[in-house]
């Protein structure tokens, strides 16, 4: 798995959180409740523009709220 920059894997990784945070239901505010970061952080991380640096231990913590693999974030896919 390859990314041409930054900017489009933090927009990847964002835009697949979102989508799975929607799947399961839930607003920005529970999901940071849930995972233990701040929703100033989760917006920022959800948004398209998003140059934020991502550290794996806050992935792994929305990937265990949301039930998914820490790799389905990184997955460039055609979310409606």
């Amino acid at each position: 798995m390859r990314f041409e920059n930054d900017t489009t894997l933090y927009r990847i990784i964002g835009t697949n959180i979102k989508h799975y945070r929607q799947q399961a239901k839930l607003t920005q505010v529970q999901l940071a409740e849930k995972a233990q970061i701040s929703i100033s952080y989760l917006s920022k991380i959800e948004a398209s523009g998003c140059d934020k640096s991502l550290s794996i231990s806050v992935l792994n913590q929305l990937a265990n709220v949301l039930n998914v693999e820490i790799y389905d974030f990184f997955k460039e896919v055609n979310i409606q």
